[in-house]
């Protein structure tokens, strides 16, 4: 039994093999219709989430399996004060596979020791977000042709965003990748990722704060918000959320076939009048998202 914590948890070999399976799954989707028939997917959320959970749902329905579960922490047991360790084990007696959110880091990794079932991890905290950064690896091979050879700027809140960490994780073992890191210094991404992964594995970065100073050497760029759930008090997140606006007069600094990446939602980091220009793929990423969930299920449900 095998189970998804971070995107590292898979070779570069089995990356390629899932993202390769996801396109076979985008352009023959009636190959997979009844996949899953038979299987369950338990959506254990215990915050709050529009784009994984219902993508995670999406993807099994399109197997042909189905979905039970709960969308907070409100709503389960959790209430009641059970703790992950026993939820997980009762889940495995009702499904097949389960996706986890929580706000907790290494809640996901506590649930997998415990489970008779495959666990992936759909969130926890501002540690990981592994079914993201498989979405976005999916996007960017399946635009760009590639993984290797680009210049990746991330933008926002580097500090507690997980997505940023977690693909930072991912493209580290490819080839000449480059990152440009555009943030606030309250908002930096966090030392353990610069001393432990960038520094220590040798990947070339440089930290920027001014979006302008950055875009016009990037491939892609990935924006995210500023998180009003991760900041300790109000004032500090109003500071902060309007620091980086995307906006028309800022795009026409960067290359004509760079993209722009975004796990959403989207607050006001990206102006909606970028939405209609070609090198906007953020709504399309979301769409790759159910492509790779479908990949992932079908991979720790040992299909084939």
């Amino acid at each position: 039994m095998r189970h998804l914590m971070s995107p590292l948890d898979f070779s570069v070999d089995e990356l390629d093999d899932l993202l390769t399976l996801a396109n076979d799954i985008e352009h023959y989707p009636e190959k997979y219709a009844h996949a899953c028939d038979g299987k369950k997917l338990a959506t254990c959320f215990y915050e709050p989430s529009t784009r994984t959970r219902l993508s995670f749902e999406a993807a099994m329905l399109n197997l042909g399996g189905s979905v039970l579960g709960f969308s907070s922490a409100d709503s389960s047991s959790a209430a009641k004060g059970e703790s992950v360790s026993d939820t997980i084990r009762v889940i495995s007696c009702y499904a097949d596979i389960c996706a986890i959110r929580h706000p907790k880091e290494g809640a996901a990794l506590v649930a997998s020791l415990k489970s008779f079932i495959p666990v992936i991890n759909a969130g926890d905290g501002g540690h990981q977000h592994p079914t993201q950064t498989l979405t976005d690896l999916l996007t960017i091979r399946s635009l760009k042709g590639r993984l290797s050879n680009l210049t990746i700027g991330l933008c926002g809140d580097l500090k507690f965003g997980r997505t940023a960490h977690s693909l930072i994780h991912a493209l580290i073992r490819y080839a000449n990748v480059k990152f440009v890191l555009i943030s606030p210094e309250e908002l930096r991404i966090p030392d353990y990722i610069r001393e432990d992964v960038l520094i220590k594995n040798n990947v070339p970065f440089t930290e920027l704060e001014r979006l302008e100073d950055a875009i016009p050497s990037l491939d892609i760029l990935y924006m995210t918000r500023v998180q009003k759930e991760r900041f300790f008090n109000e004032e500090d997140y109003v500071r902060m959320k309007d620091f980086y606006i995307l906006t028309k007069d800022k795009l026409k600094l960067a290359k004509e076939d760079m993209l722009i990446l975004h796990p959403l939602p989207r607050v006001n980091e990206i102006s909606v009048e970028i939405d209609d220009d070609p090198r906007a793929v953020y709504f399309k990423q979301a769409q790759y998202g159910v492509y790779v969930r479908m990949a992932l299920i079908l991979t720790l449900l040992k299909w084939r």
